[in-house]
């Protein structure tokens, strides 16, 4: 499978630490690589927050199930894009990969560190871009075997909430 590089989309919608606090958009679940600042500092310049972005999906696919983001460090970007059995939009800045999935993909399921949940697929802004563009009209990367996978690379056993066994007699 080849990767298409794909031009940086002009327009991206970029957003302010204030105006996400403002309630305008949802908080994504952060790990400690999400922080500006030199390891080891402590006081307000470590606690600073780098601006973010919303991912934009390219004209002409379809997004009626909404659209969070799932995001790796870089180091894993080729291993899950090489060996997923499909995949959607695909962005990624020069520390993260990010995957294109329908809203919700976090329902029951806890995401193993270092990867990182975006809601709403609004994302630390380090400038991305994308760089996989799916073949048919779905921006989406199915989030099933992306989770297996993710928990498979780190070493995590995967986990979710069971539903309720119950018989009738």
């Amino acid at each position: 499978m080849a990767t298409r590089m794909i031009p940086l989309i002009p327009g991206a919608a970029r957003r302010s630490p204030a105006a996400r606090r403002a309630g305008r958009a949802p908080e994504p679940r952060r790990s400690s690589g999400l922080l500006s600042g030199p390891l080891g500092t402590s006081g307000p310049d470590r606690l600073q927050e780098l601006e973010t972005t919303r991912l934009t999906v390219p004209v002409g696919l379809h997004t009626g199930l909404g659209c969070d983001a799932v995001g790796v460090p870089a180091r894993f970007g080729f291993k899950i894009l090489s060996r997923l059995p499909a995949n959607g939009c695909v962005y990624a800045d020069s520390a993260w990969w990010w995957w294109l999935v329908p809203a919700g993909s976090d329902h029951d399921v806890t995401w193993p560190l270092p990867a990182c949940y975006a809601r709403g697929a609004e994302i630390p802004d380090r400038r991305p871009r994308l760089i996989h563009h799916p073949d048919g009209t779905s921006p989406y990367t199915p989030p099933i075997p992306l989770y297996l996978l993710v928990c498979q690379l780190t070493g995590t056993a995967p986990s979710w909430a069971a539903p309720p066994v119950s018989s009738t007699l």
